[in-house]
């Protein structure tokens, strides 16, 4: 009996696939934004937040936890998502040395040696949204390239202010949100 009560357990659908993003709890949110398929923690130390902030199940997480926060996402970051969101593919990575972003030589190392790696394609950093007081996020953006044919999806993030190199790597089969591939 316990190993079908554990069984079921294993199949139970995640909270993001039975429930309103309004009726997610703040745990659940946060659970969401920290460890899900759509997030990971850059190593090496000190190991940094990433998430695909692009992908349909972050972007609601950020606008439920707006919401409940009263703190608004950037309204560029928002149009720009809006215009060209499903072209690009966004990782958001939680920055709180927001001076290391402001030395133009680091800024410019971040654009030029940030890539995303499918496959053994690399494609660079198009550009970038810095964080603001109300959205401490850096957000990196980038081609979607990524297919559901590809395994993986690795990030080699050159960040300022945090010992300069940091990797994360997303499995491309785990992103399914409501049976679609979401990135």
């Amino acid at each position: 009996m316990h190993l079908v009560c554990a069984l079921l357990a294993l199949l139970a659908s995640p909270f993001w696939e039975t429930k309103a993003p309004g009726d997610w709890t703040d745990a659940q949110v946060e659970s969401l934004l920290h460890d899900s398929p759509w997030a990971e923690m850059a190593e090496p130390a000190p190991v940094v937040q990433v998430y695909l902030a692009s992908s349909r199940p972050m972007r609601e997480a950020e606008a439920e936890l707006a919401r409940r926060r009263g703190k608004p996402l950037s309204g560029e970051y928002l149009e720009y998502i809006a215009h060209e969101g499903a072209d690009k593919l966004i990782v958001a990575i939680a920055y709180k040395n927001l001076a290391a972003l402001a030395d133009a030589e680091e800024a410019h190392n971040m654009e030029e040696e940030s890539i995303m790696r499918v496959s053994r394609r690399k494609y660079k950093m198009e550009g970038h949204f810095p964080p603001v007081p109300s959205d401490p996020f850096l957000r990196l953006v980038y081609p979607r390239a990524a297919t559901e044919r590809d395994k993986t999806i690795a990030f080699d993030l050159y960040l300022p202010g945090y010992g300069p190199y940091h990797e994360a790597e997303f499995r491309v089969r785990d992103m399914l949100y409501k049976g679609k591939l979401e990135m």
